[in-house]
Order: structure tokens, then sequence, then C-alpha cells
């Protein structure tokens, strides 16, 4: 069992950064393939980057050169570096976690709550 808590989420300019962190529970953490999605409202779940237990990196391309996921299993942690936000990055952006190296977005087997990013003009 997994419990993850995302947190960092807020109101931004577009241009800004923001750093997004999702905190878990669990000592099989580093294990675990690592992804965030976010959803915008009227819209379907959408993934946005993953990181492997050994720190390899896979991202949408619609944030490609702009977000960084990262992690440390020593704290039990994954991050999520935002910069040259755009209005279309508004979205509540979710940390899951897949017992899978490659997981479809639906064999993530356990989400956090969301935290709330909004990027204004």
């Amino acid at each position: 069992q997994v419990q993850l808590v995302e947190s960092g989420g807020g109101l931004v300019q577009a241009g800004d950064s923001l750093r997004l962190s999702c905190a878990a529970s669990g000592r099989t953490f580093s294990s675990y393939t690592m992804g965030w999605f976010r959803q915008a409202p009227g819209k379907e779940r959408e993934f946005v980057a993953r990181i492997r237990w050994s720190g390899t990196t896979f991202y949408a391309d619609s944030v490609k050169g702009r977000f960084t996921i990262s992690r440390d299993n020593a704290e039990n942690t994954v991050s999520l570096q935002m910069n040259s936000l755009k209005r279309e990055d508004t979205a509540v952006y979710y940390c899951a976690a897949a017992a899978k190296l490659f997981p479809s977005s639906s064999e993530y087997l356990y989400w956090g709550q969301g935290t709330q990013v909004t990027v204004s003009a």
C-alpha cells in the first residue's frame, strides 16, 4: 500500500515556474514507477511525466523541455519542476504510483488527491 500526498500547487503567471512535490508512504516506494498526471476542467485526465526507479524519465510532448520529473528514493518523494508555464497548463495535478516499469495510465495503482495549478495570462 502506498499513500501519496501532493503539494506545491498555486496561482502563477504565464512564464513563471512552479515545483510540485509528492510525498509517499510505504517501504517499497523505490520500486514503483512514479507518474504525474493532470486534469483540466472539462477534459480527461492526461499523462504528464513518469520516472522509473532507476531515474529513467518520459514526458508528454506538451511538456517536454519545460517540465522535469525527479525522485528521491531516500526521502520517498517525487517532484515535478515546471518552467515556462502556459495557461494551458492549468489543471489539477496528480501524483501516481505503478508497479510496472512501463505502465499505461490505467495501470497506476495509487493516486494522490491532487493539487491545483492555475496559470494566468
